[in-house]
């Protein structure tokens, strides 16, 4: 863990965590758990064995990210949100684990519940206190109890508006196409961002 801060109250059982990644107060990272690099990991945060997380993560104060969880790179888990991994929990096992999935670039507001097996797809951002009980698409805003699309966000976190499926952002001006399977980005306006 070259190069990040590990908090002296802070219980930091694997050996694989990345570089740069700071570990805050009373956080557990448990060994056999994944953490990359340059991730921020809040006081009173859990990391499981088994969890896997990206590379420039942040997970605020409060959060639990369980076995069979896999969160991929710049997502931001805020604060007490809440991760599953069992949809049938009993107190004692069997148990049938299901993975759930929170893709690259996506948003978990404070407070929101990810119900296992219901992937958050890449930048969707779930909305503060939103109960999530189906796969969030790419791109998606969502919230509410069960939440739902409410719209779409570009890959800089503005609404993206427009008709005839193109959709736009007017912050960063990015482009993107809505068809019946979900909102992309459109290639050339990355191509273009780039220069």
């Amino acid at each position: 863990m070259a190069g990040g801060i590990t908090h002296p109250t802070a219980l930091v059982e694997s050996d694989q965590v990345g570089e740069g990644t700071n570990v805050w107060a009373y956080a557990h990272v448990m060994k056999g758990a994944i953490v990359g690099a340059h991730c921020n990991i809040g006081d009173h945060a859990f990391v499981e064995s088994g969890a896997i997380v990206g590379d420039e993560v942040t997970i605020k104060n409060g959060v639990a990210v369980w076995q069979y969880v896999t969160v991929r790179n710049r997502v931001f888990l805020g604060p007490n949100c809440s991760l599953t991994n069992d949809n049938r929990p009993r107190s004692k096992r069997p148990w049938t684990p299901v993975a759930t999935t929170i893709e690259e670039g996506a948003t978990v507001g404070a407070n929101a519940t990810i119900v296992c097996g219901c992937h958050v797809g890449r930048y969707a951002f779930v909305g503060a206190g939103a109960v999530v009980t189906k796969p969030v698409p790419d791109y998606a805003v969502v919230f509410g109890t069960p939440a739902r699309v409410r719209g779409y966000v570009c890959e800089c976190c503005q609404p993206l508006t427009g008709a005839r499926g193109i959709l736009t952002c007017g912050t960063c001006g990015l482009r993107y196409s809505r068809t019946k399977q979900g909102v992309a980005l459109l290639p050339t306006t990355k191509a273009r961002k780039r220069r």
